[in-house]
């Protein structure tokens, strides 16, 4: 994208402004690098395999103008790999990894309802299934229509979005892969500053075959409940699943998953069960799936930073997941704090693909962060894994050795330009 682009969008925001007795303006940049290395990473690591070394770049410039009936936001985003560009002798040299992060509008309507469009962010909740996906340096936004009403306590969005890859003339071929049609709801109420409940409705149609017109729904419906109070903290997710799998059988799943802390002045002990239904028989004709889908949820939020868990299809043989775990916070000072967390994975149900014994291994995340100011954070980590014969089963490795993933991330978010316009 060139230069002229983004100094024309700052002179019409500046225009924008111009005309409104209140508008706000700011330009924000994002820049985050990571370094890993990956020894077991995603899969167990192999004798006689050398870890991995790789450095990756996040790059983002955002424009956010807002006045009291609009709000726009406009951002690009470069995601790359330390040296994955060709060099070239002659010519432009680079062929960047450049694309649209953002870029939607937000209409006021009335006094207590707005109509958002275009490309953002879907983030409800604990992320669980519309979230951020914010380790993956590309992150995760959707193309949809969303309104939103807001009645006292009370807040309420529905959104929609339709997807497709080509200016077809018919059809609505897609990859089955893919979500292509996305439908929510979402009802919030909160009660005080300690205690708020929401209602979530997802609806998400997929394909039955990328060259197939048909649309498979599934339906998901819960309820998610958070407690923050000084000293304790807790929040809790309960969702059913039903309707149709991509493949046509009936879905019977469910998802609960639950947090507690209590909190200290410095110290913060926490502990929590994630549990994802599975399957007892592999489905096939009319059977019935329990296997829950977390759609377009956080993994890495929830599953260990050492992503083993991601397509539980795939990574547990359609066994489903129970992820019980506990953590410990200590914040040495207002700028450093650390936080170790270990997880016991299990297997939620075995089938005539799965092992017969359910216990898959432990996993310890051990995380540091440091604060340099309000626009930087230095962050660390190192993990390890120790599987089961069950996992390495799943994962069809014999020759295992011990499973390791470090990885160190410079996350700045400095705030570029700001300007304001007031009436007298």
């Amino acid at each position: 994208m060139k230069l002229p682009v983004f100094k024309n969008c700052f002179l019409l925001l500046l225009l924008l402004m111009s005309q409104h007795s209140h508008a706000q303006l700011d330009i924000d940049a994002h820049l985050r690098s990571r370094a890993e290395i990956r020894d077991g990473y995603q899969r167990l690591a192999v004798k006689d395999f050398d870890p991995a070394f790789l450095v990756s770049q996040r790059t983002r410039l955002s424009f956010s103008y807002s006045n009291p009936l609009l709000k726009l936001k406009f951002t690009p985003q470069d995601v790359r790999l330390w040296g994955d560009q060709p060099k070239m002798s002659s010519g432009v040299g680079d062929n960047p990894s450049l694309d649209l992060f953002e870029a939607c509008f937000e209409l006021r309507l009335f006094n207590s309802a707005w109509i958002t469009a275009g490309r953002q962010q879907l983030v409800y909740d604990s992320r669980r299934l519309l979230g951020d996906r914010n380790w993956s340096q590309n992150g995760i936004s959707y193309d949809a229509l969303v309104v939103k009403l807001a009645a006292g306590m009370f807040n309420l969005h529905a959104g929609t979005s339709w997807n497709t890859q080509t200016e077809a003339l018919s059809g609505n071929f897609y990859p089955s892969s893919r979500i292509k049609s996305l439908n929510f709801i979402w009802l919030n109420r909160k009660f005080n500053n300690s205690l708020s409940l929401s209602f979530m409705h997802i609806s998400s149609g997929i394909t039955q075959t990328d060259t197939t017109n048909d649309l498979n729904f599934r339906h998901t419906t819960g309820v998610y409940g958070e407690i923050k109070r000084e000293t304790l903290r807790a929040w809790g997710n309960l969702f059913y699943q039903y309707g149709k799998s991509q493949k046509g059988n009936t879905v019977s799943a469910f998802l609960l998953d639950a947090e507690i802390s209590f909190i200290t002045s410095r110290l913060t002990p926490g502990i929590g069960i994630s549990y994802l239904s599975g399957n007892r028989h592999i489905p096939s004709g009319n059977d019935t799936d329990h296997l829950f889908d977390v759609l377009y949820g956080n993994r890495h939020r929830y599953f260990g930073f050492m992503d083993y868990f991601r397509s539980f299809e795939k990574d547990t043989k359609n066994g489903g997941l129970a992820d019980y775990f506990g953590w410990l916070d200590y914040r040495f000072n207002s700028k450093l704090s650390a936080r170790n967390t270990l997880h016991a994975f299990y297997l939620a149900e075995t089938n005539n693909e799965t092992p017969g014994y359910g216990k898959l291994g432990f996993e310890n995340d051990l995380i540091l962060k440091y604060k340099i100011a309000e626009w930087g954070e230095l962050e660390g980590g190192y993990c390890f894994f120790l599987p089961t014969a069950s996992l390495r089963e799943i994962q069809d490795v014999q020759n295992d050795k011990f499973s390791q993933f470090i990885y160190l991330q410079l996350t700045l978010t400095p705030n570029l330009f700001s300007q304001s316009t007031n009436s007298k």
